[in-house]
């Protein structure tokens, strides 16, 4: 059993995911990763390698929404895994100590 999930109905994350993929193709997210600019690490990064994250990740009850998601960098991407934004932060200060 994974440490951090969640009694989630398959078809609740496949619909989410499906939402992803349209948002993906939104003219909104298109602008997003325009700016070519990792959510969290703030580092240039051009557009077509930057990925949706989301904040609050599905497996942690988080939706697509366009409050929810953020254009981030491969690494910020694997590295955040589904930690929650709390939990990031935390991550993040220990690693500078």
């Amino acid at each position: 059993m994974k440490p951090y999930a969640y009694d989630l109905d398959a078809e609740d994350i496949r619909r989410e995911r499906g939402k992803a993929r349209e948002l993906r193709q939104s003219q909104w997210w298109k602008r997003r990763l325009a700016k070519g600019v990792c959510h969290y690490c703030q580092a240039p990064t051009p557009p077509q390698e930057l990925t949706m994250d989301h904040i609050v990740p599905l497996a942690r009850g988080g939706k697509t929404t366009r409050g929810n998601v953020a254009p981030c960098c491969k690494t910020c991407n694997t590295r955040k895994k589904q930690l929650l934004p709390m939990e990031w932060d935390a991550y993040l200060s220990g690693r500078k100590v």
